[in-house]
């Protein structure tokens, strides 16, 4: 039979066939073995092929094959970093849902998750949410950044799940599509899915007083399906995203802005970074370029973990 994985806890799978009946999936042993190097073989959203196995009565699965991926969202493992975990795959749209405080996001989290969206050819969207809670001196921060990723080629949104600011632009950004949420925890995911469907009343908690951090409402990575042909992914929130499987020689190409200058450079390989003639640190200084995006660049170049920084320029374009 052939079905989609809805729900995954890690060792059984909800997967939804395609007469829309869902069954209970386990998989076989045999799947850890075949050098899949990621720590969960099997992912929300993806493709199966499963058989079904009875047991005391009750009719589950044993799933056999997995389809091959059209894309999917992938980082390093917390725990063991020479694997990896796929959030989710097969996905039409990601929405990074980020916030400025409680708990803040950083540029470096929200440049290393576009460039693997960008790696695997993944449409994503920024949210910039809570925007009803801030200071005019906040928004103005906020309208710099959606400036800085707006002028990459990035639809960046200003919403608010408890004003229902900008939702409906967001429904329409889901339409016909699989949407992925991911972000921080505490950023408010699970609420801005509550405020797009409030039928799935997703559990939420507030934020930790103590730490302005927030605290994991959503243990496993799950798909709902919605009106309008959408189907739409809650994940877990995370904490840091380490960029996997990219070449030094390839980073360039996943930032559009550096992607659109290299061919100007000297060299054909030129990495941006103490070349002569170099396109990049050409409009680096003359200022086309943001240097938040640059240091980014580096830290991932140089396979350094994120360090926390902010820019403080501000620009008044309208969220």
């Amino acid at each position: 039979m052939k079905g989609t994985v809805y729900k995954s806890t890690g060792s059984w799978y909800s997967v939804k066939a395609e007469d829309g009946k869902f069954y209970q999936c386990r998989i076989k042993g045999k799947f850890r073995l075949q050098g899949i190097k990621s720590t969960n073989p099997v992912a929300v959203g993806d493709h199966v092929l499963f058989d079904e196995e009875e047991q005391d009565s009750v009719v589950n699965g044993v799933i056999k094959e997995i389809k091959k991926r059209d894309n999917y969202i992938v980082r390093k493992s917390v725990n063991l970093s020479k694997q990896t975990h796929i959030i989710a795959s097969n996905i039409d749209v990601v929405f990074l849902v980020i916030t400025l405080n409680n708990p803040p996001t950083f540029t470096p989290f929200i440049d290393r998750f576009l460039v693997t969206a960008k790696a695997y050819g993944i449409k994503c969207v920024l949210l910039f949410n809570k925007i009803d809670i801030y200071t005019p001196e906040e928004i103005d921060e906020i309208k710099f950044l959606a400036h800085l990723y707006r002028s990459i080629g990035y639809t960046c949104e200003g919403v608010s799940a408890k004003s229902g600011k900008n939702i409906d632009a967001v429904l329409e950004l889901m339409k016909g599509n699989v949407c992925m949420f991911s972000g921080h925890s505490g950023v408010g995911k699970s609420t801005l899915v509550n405020a797009i469907e409030p039928s799935l009343n997703l559990k939420t908690k507030e934020i930790s007083d103590q730490h302005k951090q927030g605290q994991h409402t959503t243990t496993f990575a799950e798909m709902y399906d919605l009106k309008d042909d959408i189907r739409i992914i809650d994940t877990p929130g995370i904490k840091g995203f380490g960029v996997v499987d990219i070449e030094p020689n390839e980073l360039s190409g996943y930032f559009p802005e550096f992607f659109e200058l290299q061919h100007n450079c000297k060299f054909n390989n030129c990495l941006h970074k103490e070349e002569p003639k170099c396109a990049v640190k050409d409009a680096l200084e003359e200022g086309t370029i943001a240097w938040s995006r640059y240091k980014s660049y580096l830290q991932i170049l140089e396979g350094d973990e994120e360090t926390h920084y902010r820019k403080n320029n501000y620009d008044n374009e309208d969220l």
